[in-house]
């Protein structure tokens, strides 16, 4: 399976960090070694000391398929989820200035904690509220209306480029509101009022 990563999704989050808007999606993958499940504890890495969280919606893929139509992707998944695209800035930061890829602040060891799955329908995926909270305080706070490629958009675009397979997982991108986290930190996610994910840092 894949992890596939969509950046600067979100208009406020890209003047946030100071980033130019992208003509067409940014992609990125993690390895399935990235994955958290199951409330799983996020433990800090050593190699950063300033990892940052970025709250996304995500979407799990059915069925193989390639050079989608944004007009059929909705065929393609039937369950949405939440997660963290775990981000250390200071690598990152480094990486960026130098024109390297971003794998090593964006896909080590347990850097995309992922909540359970739940059924699409009862949603409207164009006008998705979803949050972060940090030790009961909401820092992210986002809504899939704004997003610059809504997700069948993504799955088209994303499409032309790798073939999708059943399970692969697609992060949208994320809102404003990134922030770094510290041991001790307790996470919790949400899609509208459901609770998705709830984990510590250690």
């Amino acid at each position: 399976m894949k992890i596939i990563c969509i950046g600067r999704n979100y208009v406020d989050h890209i003047e946030e960090l100071g980033n130019e808007r992208p003509e067409s999606p940014v992609i990125f993958m993690k390895p399935d070694t990235a994955l958290l499940k199951d409330n799983e504890p996020f433990y800090h890495p050593d190699h950063s000391e300033d990892v940052h969280h970025e709250v996304e919606v995500l979407v799990k893929i059915k069925k193989e398929g390639k050079s989608i139509d944004p007009a059929f992707a909705s065929n393609y998944y039937d369950e949405i989820g939440l997660g963290i695209d775990f981000t250390a800035r200071d690598t990152q930061s480094r990486l960026k200035t130098k024109g390297l890829p971003w794998e090593l602040a964006k896909a080590f060891n347990g850097s995309a904690p992922i909540s359970k799955f739940i059924d699409k329908k009862g949603f409207d995926l164009k006008n998705l509220n979803f949050r972060l909270e940090k030790n009961g305080e909401a820092v992210q706070q986002g809504n899939t209306s704004l997003m610059l490629w809504p997700i069948d958009e993504i799955i088209a675009f994303v499409s032309r480029y790798f073939t999708l397979k059943t399970g692969d997982i697609i992060f949208s991108g994320t809102p404003k509101g990134v922030s770094r986290v510290s041991i001790g930190d307790q996470l919790k996610g949400y899609i509208e009022d459901q609770l998705m994910f709830d984990f510590e840092v250690k």
